[in-house]
């Protein structure tokens, strides 16, 4: 990919997010800046409706807008998603490759430049490759067609005697006889379309995708040369430092900005109540806001780790049903024995590698945004509203975003950015430090799972009542053969409640949204079901699974654990779990070492087997398999914010434990052969498996019932305690 000062074409990769035109106004925004995150959701079922009809009509229909073949003959591939580690950059490489029948190397990828790339929602979900893999096959399959028709004139031959490779249309009967696309096309876009559907190659055909490459931006991250935006430099530039509030929810009363204009160079900037200081180097940009003497008013603090579960139950909405078969009543007429328990999990940071940052460069009434965002389009829309500018005035260009997890498909330091840019008349950069990113970056919602089932004499699953508060539907519609059972969401994952916010701070998706949660809470309790059943936890999954993937993945992972069958709690510290991750079968199998003592727990080996249908980049698929598992370890272990009402406390890597090196077990991933179904995500569907199958292995070493993340050691010990 190609990297100068004025094009900036670098990758990126979008969050699965809408155009949020009329989210931000000036005035709001300021207000969130000065007294704390706000965070707009829009809750009614027609506006959603509207939104999603608007972003369907946003995608482009021309195959020019996703391929370019230049005159040397290189392919340029063009797509909204971002790369922010999970490797899209490669794979949908792949896929323009295998369509025009190209080699990889022939392919650069030009990703998340709102003025160069064909709109798409925001890069979330596990979705680029499910959903946006497909509409870029079918563009370049209609470029191959017409490039057929294109060379069928120039050689005076009928299309069917016509075939592609390596950047060549080719007479079948004299392969010699051929015309490159570089001739075809001129570099220049393709006037030509195609009447109907382009057909688009079988997979059995593919030999590009399902072989395994190396990253095609390894080299460059490797040696340093790729560029975040952290990395953007423009003439002029000048470096922000904003005052913030102590609490979400604080209003500014008062500040007193004297001592920081008598620093040379200092630009102090004030409107409403965003108050910051900007100059050309970060450290003294960062010295001058430390003389601020500011002073705020704080709202009142009533929640905190110990009440906020039994406060979200409290305040939850009616809920909506997500699936439902059968009849509760008549399935608990069958059963012989009834469990009813509640799992919970805290709040939980993005705690990504890289802060959020953005440079903003305001001139006129036009504005270039460099951010670190997983929707640049969603982000270009903010920007024009909060800046009173017509989109089209707007460009966003995103580099490589150095993890993103969810978090970043919110654009606050964009926002900020382009306003102090707009008001400084310079370009401006925002770099949040870490402790800014812990308090306000989003975090996974703290959630609570109700769940009350059933089973008959024969250990057969016949009832399944299940609510979610606050972590919404994703994974939570059983894949087990129930016959009578009800899921119930009563509030997503975004954190609305019926009277507003439900959370003291600003919350939204986390690697898997609600997935964790719900994952967590329902394979807990089937683990509670095969122990009352006296049963082995593989042998009661599979006699309650009818789902041949599934039961395909979850044999594959036992057979490579050398799973040996024993009733849970069987003293061995071996967890197992199924998922079924938006159309991606999972099972991951554990080993753990629990000190009695100490509470502290060793994660000794895990076994992950997936089958997302055709996988494209194989090499791919086993990093994003090990690197989630590894993500997974902390959420399981350690990982919780420590609060105060709107005050975060946990500010900083000393009080956050990420996984470490030395917690890192022995991992085997697998992944499934499968040439049938079309390729579903691989970014997420392993990490939403980890914090459930540790808890299930730590059941099977100590006997007892865990029903919070994450595992600490106190809680572990607390458990041991009541269970004596």
């Amino acid at each position: 990919m190609k990297d100068d000062n004025s094009k900036d074409l670098r990758p990126v990769d979008a969050h699965d997010g809408a155009s949020m035109s009329n989210s931000f106004s000036r005035r709001g925004f300021l207000q969130m800046v000065g007294g704390g995150i706000i965070v707009f959701y829009s809750t009614s079922p027609v506006a959603l409706a509207q939104e999603r009809g608007s972003r369907e009509s946003r995608y482009p229909t021309d195959f020019n807008a996703y391929v370019r073949i230049g005159e040397d003959g290189r392919v340029t591939c063009f797509v909204g998603k971002i790369e922010m580690g999970q490797g899209i950059i490669t794979g949908l490489a792949q896929m323009c490759a295998d369509e025009l029948d190209v080699s990889l190397d022939s392919v650069d990828m030009v990703m998340g430049d709102t003025d160069l790339c064909p709109f798409d929602f925001m890069t979330v979900g596990s979705r680029t490759t499910r959903d946006t893999g497909p509409r870029l096959r079918r563009a370049v399959a209609e470029a191959r067609s017409v490039l057929l028709l294109l060379a069928a004139e120039k050689l005076e031959l009928p299309e069917d005697r016509l075939d592609t490779n390596d950047g060549f249309v080719f007479d079948k009967n004299n392969p010699a006889n051929k015309v490159s696309y570089a001739s075809l096309t001129e570099g220049k876009q393709i006037e030509r379309r195609l009447e109907g559907e382009p057909e688009v190659e079988p997979l059995a055909e593919h030999t590009v995708c399902g072989v395994e490459y190396d990253r095609t931006d390894g080299r460059v991250k490797v040696t340093g040369e790729a560029k975040f935006s952290g990395d953007i430099r423009v003439d002029g530039m000048l470096c922000a430092r904003i005052l913030r509030p102590p609490a979400h929810g604080a209003t500014l009363l008062s500040a007193d900005t004297s001592a920081a204009q008598k620093i040379p160079g200092v630009q102090v900037v004030r409107e409403g109540e965003l108050v910051a200081v900007l100059h050309e180097h970060f450290d003294i940009a960062d010295r001058a806001l430390s003389t601020v003497k500011a002073e705020f008013r704080e709202p009142e603090a009533t929640l905190d780790n110990d009440n906020i579960h039994a406060h979200l139950i409290g305040i939850a909405p009616e809920g909506e049903v997500v699936e439902e078969k059968g009849n509760l009543a008549a399935g608990e007429k069958l059963a012989t024995s009834v469990f009813e328990r509640v799992y919970c999990n805290g709040y939980v940071a993005h705690a990504p590698m890289e802060p959020h940052t953005a440079v903003a460069d305001v001139k006129g009434n036009k504005a270039t945004v460099w951010a670190s965002t997983q929707g640049p389009f969603s982000l270009k829309d903010q920007v024009a509203a909060s800046l009173g500018f017509p989109a089209e005035n707007v460009r966003v260009i995103t580099p490589f975003v150095g993890g993103g997890y969810g978090g970043k498909s919110r654009g606050q330091q964009a926002l900020e950015a382009a306003t102090l840019s707009k008001l400084a008349g310079k370009p401006v950069q925002v770099a949040w430090t870490r402790e800014e990113e812990f308090m306000y970056d989003t975090f996974m919602p703290a959630a609570a799972v109700r769940i009350r089932s059933g089973l008959n004499d024969a250990n057969q699953i016949v009832f399944w009542d299940y609510v979610a508060y606050f972590c919404g539907s994703r994974s939570s519609e059983p894949f087990y053969a129930i016959p009578h059972y009800r899921v119930v969401s009563r509030g997503n994952w975004g954190g609305r409640g019926p009277a507003g916010p439900a959370h003291p701070f600003g919350v939204g998706a986390w690697r898997g949204p609600g997935s964790n949660s719900n994952n967590f809470a329902r394979e807990s309790h089937i683990d509670l079901m095969a122990t009352a059943a006296g049963m082995d936890p593989v042998e009661f999954r599979l006699l309650n699974l009818t789902d041949k993937r599934m039961i395909r993945v979850l044999k594959a992972a036992a057979e490579k654990f050398s799973w040996t069958s024993a009733p849970t709690p069987s003293g061995r510290g071996h967890g197992v779990i199924c998922e079924n991750y938006v159309d991606t079968r999972v099972s991951t199998i554990a080993e753990v070492a629990v000190d009695r003592q100490t509470g502290g727990v060793k994660v000794k080996r895990i076994v992950c087997a997936q089958d997302m249908g055709e996988c494209v980049n194989p090499a791919g698929a086993h990093a994003q398999i090990s690197g989630g598992i590894t993500m997974g370890l902390g959420f399981a272990l350690s990982e919780e914010i420590d609060f105060k009402g709107g005050k975060v406390l946990t500010r900083n890597y000393d009080t956050y434990n990420i996984t470490r090196f030395s917690w890192t077990p022995e991992f085997e991933t697998i992944v499934i052969d499968n040439k049938v179904d079309p390729p579903s995500g691989g970014g997420e569907p392993a990490i939403t498996t980890t914090g459930a199958v540790i808890a299930n292995a730590v059941h099977d070493a100590l006997g007892v019932e865990l029903l919070r993340l994450p595992l600490t050691p106190a809680r572990l010990k607390a458990a041991l305690n009541a269970g004596k």
